[in-house]
């Protein structure tokens, strides 16, 4: 998942799954119990092993994922999307210079153009084909960490992604499988995008060149990152960008999930082309972690019960969306939490936000080896209440003060760790 430093605070939410258009005429419908923890647990060790390594875009371990992907998507009778008849959209990638999308910073690649790819395929409504619902996650990873990897050390290392985003990836051929045995009214779209990591590419492609009337896709539902699933806790993105999505939310928990909402339409994922398209969109996440873009975001971390779950809930939104009458779920321009400077123009601390952090200060999840805030000695889970004498009430002002900063400035940073307040000096 690209990680822009965008930041939110969050309310709860949660649905029972429509089987009639009217809301008043509301009957459960039976679920299969089709998605299963081994079978994701299959699909994530396939797309996170070495020997892919790491499924950066336009590479051949990339390519072995999107045959992997498009192999299922045959095997549960999806009709092919792609171009040509195919299950692959294919557009072009220019490496020469790509811009870093964690960074301000520029990489450099060879002077080289790649073929990246989607893998697309459907299913075709029974009552309203002409009407679609997008089901969509990034299959792409950081490779050997040549860009966006966070691994500072010298020695090149596979990044296998497992959470970011073969987790996504599961949950796309999970619910493709249970949809292809459990027709749904409206036509389904299932897509493994590429590209995103450097910049959203693949789906930005998408909606410029979407192979369905773009107007006609009802809403975009976005899997990006949802392997890690702790302390029941899920987050859901992009619910501002409907005014039918805090309702279908709610009566969707039927398994006492702990959601928090946000209703930015916008964020680090694929979601975003599609809410620039005037979509309504969901972006489903269980959080980062210390592992995030490094090479330790590996299978034995996943929680394949935590994502059944969460696939769960998602399966009963998707049901819901299905009954819906025209109307009932349009778009509107969602509410902007997110508008003070979000951009990262100072030195960076080396440290891994907590994002379903609501109180004051920043809360610290991973703390790179070696970079300024590990040499502090500051930790995972300290809370940064104060830096450069500044008090910080959330994220936002955290990234204020890092901007006013300089390399090689020598200041202080105050923490809040078990309790009790601690003082740091640290250098940038």
């Amino acid at each position: 998942m690209r990680i822009i430093f965008i930041f939110i605070v969050f309310l709860c939410s949660i649905f029972v799954a429509c089987s009639q258009p009217d809301d008043s005429a509301q009957t459960d419908r039976k679920l299969s119990s089709d998605i299963t923890p081994s079978d994701i647990q299959t699909h994530i060790q396939f797309l996170a092993r070495d020997s892919l390594r790491g499924r950066e875009t336009g590479t051949a371990g990339e390519a072995i994922a999107a045959r992997y992907i498009a192999d299922h998507l045959r095997q549960f009778g999806l009709q092919p999307l792609g171009d040509d008849s195919t299950y692959y959209q294919q557009f072009t990638v220019n490496m020469s210079v790509m811009n870093n999308p964690h960074s301000a910073d520029t990489t450099s690649f060879s002077d080289d153009e790649r073929i990246a790819r989607n893998v697309i395929g459907l299913i075709e409504g029974s009552e309203q084909p002409e009407k679609y619902i997008v089901i969509g996650a990034h299959y792409d990873h950081l490779g050997m960490g040549s860009f966006g990897s966070l691994y500072t050390r010298s020695d090149k290392q596979i990044h296998n992604g497992a959470d970011d985003n073969a987790s996504g990836t599961s949950g796309v051929l999970e619910l493709a499988q249970y949809f292809s045995e459990n027709k749904p009214q409206k036509s389904l779209i299932f897509v493994a995008f590429s590209g995103e990591e450097m910049g959203l590419l693949g789906s930005q492609h998408f909606v410029e060149n979407s192979p369905v009337a773009i107007e006609q896709v009802q809403a975009m539902i976005n899997m990006d990152m949802i392997g890690r699933l702790k302390d029941n806790q899920l987050l859901i993105f992009g619910t501002g960008t409907s005014d039918g999505w805090s309702d279908l939310i709610t009566k969707a928990n039927t398994d006492s999930l702990s959601i928090k909402t946000v209703p930015d339409g916008t964020g680090a994922s694929d979601h975003t082309s599609f809410y620039n398209k005037q979509i309504p969109v969901l972006h489903y996440f269980t959080d980062t972690h210390a592992d995030y873009h490094r090479p330790s975001d590996d299978t034995d971390y996943i929680n394949s019960k935590g994502e059944d779950r969460v696939l769960e809930h998602l399966k009963r939104v998707i049901l819901s969306i299905d009954t819906l009458k025209a109307g009932q779920l349009t778009y509107t321009e969602a509410p902007v939490t997110q508008e003070r400077n979000v951009t990262l123009d100072g030195p960076t601390m080396g440290v891994t936000p907590d994002y379903g952090f609501d109180g004051k200060g920043m809360r610290i999840t991973g703390v790179r080896a070696d970079g300024p805030a590990d040499k502090a000695g500051l930790q995972s889970g300290d809370v940064i209440i104060r830096l450069n004498e500044q008090e910080l009430e959330d994220i936002y002002e955290y990234m204020d003060v890092l901007n006013k900063l300089e390399e090689g400035q020598s200041t202080t940073v105050t923490v809040r760790r078990n309790g009790s307040e601690q003082t740091f000096d640290i250098t940038f």
